[in-house]
């Protein structure tokens, strides 16, 4: 997917934000004869306290570097909130990079034994939404939190999602908004490139919130699924760093409806220990395939 390379990608950010504001927000006029969804440049430009010219080389990506106090002042037109200015402010050349990782994603043996402890849904993540390791009732609750597969492929693509997810609209929205929050400034890392660019071809719906450059992070709150089995489930959701991966729970209110309709569905499926990677699982654009077998604490695999 053609996207806001490293070249022009504060140009981007401002384009597509710009595009979202309408004048009644921004406090003006909505005019007659507007030839451009959001705020004119020139809008955007004046409130700002800036040219018109140099607001245009901003977004053309002729000038890199502009002050803080400039993207102070685009952030405040914009109507960005505090994780987008953050982002904002991250894009401008004159902050170093982060560093790229070097390790690969894997989980600790201790967060194994831990899985195959809770008696709740729980998984573990990577950066991009790749499934680490779930414990048997994970895998229950949705077959798509099976270790190998990738959240947000199986969200934007598995027709099924649709049906699980009461609200699969503002779910598939926030997921790509984590995603882009999440790769920051490290564009070219294999992972997000390969995720981003089969995503991109194959959902339109992707591509869509793609294009807005909506950045806010996926912590915790509450979900509404359709379980087949057991029905509706309303459950909660943390999610807890541990070491480079992000260890995820589920989890109903205590003596609540969907608390007896998670336990119905762990005697009805859960037999086994925690679910380790299964040898060679890989969700590449055509499904799982076979792939090179490799141990639970080893690399992730990659789409061939």
């Amino acid at each position: 997917m053609k996207d806001d390379g490293p070249g022009n990608r504060l140009g981007s950010y401002l384009r597509a934000r710009r595009e979202l504001v309408s004048p009644a927000r921004a406090g003006l006029p909505p005019g007659g004869n507007r030839r451009v969804p959001g705020l004119r440049r020139e809008e955007v430009a004046l409130l700002a306290g800036i040219s018109p010219d140099y607001y245009l080389r901003l977004e053309r990506g002729r000038d890199r570097n502009p002050s803080a106090q400039v993207l102070e002042s685009l952030a405040r037109v914009l109507h960005l909130d505090d994780d987008e200015r953050t982002y904002l402010l991250g894009l401008t050349a004159a902050r170093p990079r982060t560093a790229r990782r070097k390790r690969p994603e894997h989980v600790p043996a201790r967060v194994h034994q831990l899985l195959a402890h809770l008696t709740v849904p729980a998984f573990v993540e990577g950066r991009a939404f790749d499934v680490l390791a779930a414990n048997p009732l994970a895998v229950a609750l949705s077959p798509r939190l099976r270790p190998g597969l990738n959240r947000l492929r199986s969200l934007l693509l598995d027709p099924e999602e649709r049906a699980f997810h009461q609200d699969w609209a503002g779910a598939t929205a926030d997921f790509v908004a984590a995603l882009r929050a999440t790769v920051g400034d490290d564009t070219d890392d294999p992972r997000f490139v390969e995720l981003v660019g089969e995503l991109a071809l194959a959902s339109p719906r992707f591509r869509t919130l793609w294009a807005r450059h909506d950045v806010r992070p996926l912590g915790g709150g509450s979900t509404t699924v359709h379980h087949p089995l057991v029905g509706e489930l309303r459950l909660h959701r943390d999610k807890l760093p541990v070491d480079d991966v992000i260890l995820v729970v589920y989890y109903p209110d205590k003596d609540s409806a969907s608390d007896e309709k998670l336990r119905l569905l762990a005697a009805l499926t859960c037999t086994g220990p925690a679910d380790p990677v299964p040898d060679g699982a890989v969700d590449g654009p055509a499904g799982p395939v076979n792939g090179p077998a490799g141990p639970v604490d080893g690399p992730l695999p990659r789409t061939p």
